[in-house]
């Protein structure tokens, strides 16, 4: 039996890429691309997501149509 929102890291697949998502503290994920660490993202609302500066880890506003595209493929694998 798998729980729901469970800590372990599962890719998702958006076009031909794919990426490594590997959860953090609540609503946080590290995103790696082809193998390497690519961004740190953190759910917003149901449909919005934000990256996070690398540096300071704050939320960086604005819209992002692939962070937000890689959130709703991590909302489809928790069920969200």
């Amino acid at each position: 039996m798998e729980l729901k929102g469970a800590k372990e890291p599962f890719d998702v697949e958006i076009g031909d890429v794919v990426y490594a998502v590997f959860p953090e503290e609540e609503d946080t994920y590290i995103i790696f691309k082809e193998g390497e660490e690519y961004l740190k993202i953190i759910k917003d609302t149901d449909t919005s997501w934000l990256k996070l500066n690398p540096e300071t880890e704050l939320p960086m506003f604005g819209m992002d149509e692939e962070v937000n595209a890689i959130g709703a493929k991590i909302n489809e694998e928790l069920g969200a």
